[in-house]
């Protein structure tokens, strides 16, 4: 014996999954069709609560207090549940036995609302309707019909049918001659038979845990015992779901009421206690929390577990414990978003970038497997040095017989240039890697500037760091010098001084 609970409206976001609340409340075999459709098997109720018409009762009552008001069918077969709760509101029981009598004067319309049983079954099987042909060579211009089931109701009408009762009373055999196989799964449904078998879903339990303290903790040594404690159950239960964290977050509940909590997105899935608790014991050296501790609660965001097949042909990534406690260890030694992944902006300031949280990414070249990406420098337009990537057959090109590259300072080395005639004479650093000299052959100036019209963005220039500019105004010029050394050098407009910003090698 089956109940279906039915909503004839979509619920609001605060109601979604109210119905399989409700659900498990009564059976633990429950089926969610949908936020507005849900199953259940109701066969062991008789002897706590009564006959159907009482579990009936008692499933509408559950609603009313959630306050949803929901169609509640109780009867012998999943498809007569579901067909007649489409049809009738209020509560409604349909005797064993009498499904095909209750659905034939109902209107085929209501085949519509059976496709939610047929789809997780016996579609995915190899058994769809999609895969009549003989059905569908009857339906004038199929895709411009909502779907398959909108199209059978169609033509059955056209073939006079009004009611599920009348396709249920149409021989089986002539059915199938017409419709294929299809034809008597349809009858089938129409009579009230069930077409597969109840899959019920366990519902899923949080990755949650929490310990309340006996006495309060102001140190991260005696915390460490307590995260441990409470990490090596959750990820017991991890691995035996086939799953991993790919986050997690630390409540703290400090004594003097307040809260300290911090919340970490992995780079890789872990499942690994020991790991976990080293990347929170990380976290709060850089974050310790004001007061002593009375309650620490850890949640944790599954996924499901990583399938790993390795190539021969390239060396295999560093495990994803070692990637997020490396990580980790990194973030607490530079500080917050200085450590990561550099992703370039979209826009034309040179050098551009910002960090963003370090992923893996499957497919792409290991660490360490040697493969990186170099350019080729070779003569542009007006005679500036230009740039491009080239791949190994370059390099045997005559073309570009010897590779060169283009090695950028992550931070430009401030530079005296003597200017003569408005091109630059000399070039001369303090630093060693970059001695200077007389300047034999320049090519510029390239000017480009950008984002002067957010004045709000551009503070007053200081001492401490040139990166305080959100704008920029230079000109660029590629100079040789007599010693044969090559340079990108530019004039910063609003420092009013030289930088070399690159270097051929």
């Amino acid at each position: 014996m089956f109940a279906c609970l039915y909503l004839p409206l979509s619920p609001a976001e605060s109601d979604r999954g109210v119905l399989s609340q409700i659900a498990y409340d009564f059976s633990p075999r429950v089926e969610a069709l949908s936020d507005r459709l849900v199953l259940l098997d109701v066969s062991g109720l008789g002897r706590l609560l009564g006959d159907a018409q009482t579990i009936a009762d008692e499933l509408r009552r559950a609603a009313a207090d959630k306050r949803v008001a929901a169609h509640v069918v109780v009867a012998g077969t999943r498809t007569a549940a579901v067909m007649v709760a489409h049809a009738r509101a209020g509560v409604t029981v349909v005797p064993p036995g009498e499904e095909a009598a209750t659905l034939a004067p109902l209107s085929l319309r209501l085949l519509e609302a059976a496709e939610v049983l047929i789809r997780p079954g016996i579609r995915d099987s190899g058994f769809g309707i999609r895969g009549s042909s003989s059905f569908e060579s009857q339906i004038p211009n199929p895709q411009s019909r909502d779907s398959t089931t909108t199209a059978i109701v169609s033509l059955l009408k056209r073939w006079g049918l009004k009611t599920l009762g009348d396709l249920a009373a149409l021989p089986r055999v002539a059915l199938s001659e017409r419709l294929g196989q299809d034809g008597p799964l349809w009858q089938r449904i129409a009579r009230g038979e069930d077409v597969r078998p109840l899959v019920p879903v366990a519902p899923e339990a949080p990755f949650q845990a929490s310990l309340d303290l006996e006495w309060p903790i102001d140190g991260l040594e005696p915390l460490s015992f307590v995260l441990g404690r409470l990490f090596e159950p959750l990820c017991r239960r991890l691995e035996e779901d086939d799953r991993a964290a790919i986050g997690f977050a630390v409540t703290l509940d400090l004594v003097t009421r307040d809260t300290h909590q911090r919340v970490l997105s992995l780079p890789a899935a872990v499942r690994d206690a020991r790991v976990l608790r080293t990347l929170v014991l990380l976290d709060l050296e850089s974050h310790p929390p004001p007061a002593a501790i009375d309650r620490v609660t850890i949640a944790l965001e599954p996924t499901p577990g990583r399938i790993v097949q390795y190539s021969l042909l390239k060396r295999p990534l560093p495990q994803p414990e070692q990637i997020s406690t490396m990580m980790a260890r990194l973030t607490a030694l530079m500080g917050e978003n200085r450590s990561g992944s550099p992703t370039l902006l979209d826009t034309h300031r040179p050098g551009a970038f910002e960090m963003t949280p370090f992923a893996p990414v499957s497919g792409r070249c290991a660490v360490g497997s040697g493969q990186s990406e170099r350019w080729a420098v070779g003569s542009g337009q007006n005679g500036r040095v230009a740039t491009r990537p080239f791949s190994n057959e370059v390099l045997h090109t005559a073309h570009c017989p010897l590779p060169t590259a283009l090695r950028r300072f992550r931070i430009p080395i401030p530079a005296r240039v003597q200017v003569d005639d408005g091109r630059p004479a000399r070039v001369m650093t303090g630093r060693r890697i970059v001695p200077g000299g007389v300047v034999r052959a320049a090519a510029g100036p390239w000017r480009s500037s950008g984002n002067w019209w957010n004045t709000s963005e551009s503070p007053i220039p200081n001492a401490e760091s040139r990166q305080c500019f959100r704008s920029w105004d230079r000109e660029e010029w590629d100079v040789s010098l007599g010693d044969g050394a090559v340079y990108r050098i530019f004039f910063d407009r609003l420092w009013n001084g030289w930088f070399v910003e690159a270097v051929v090698d």
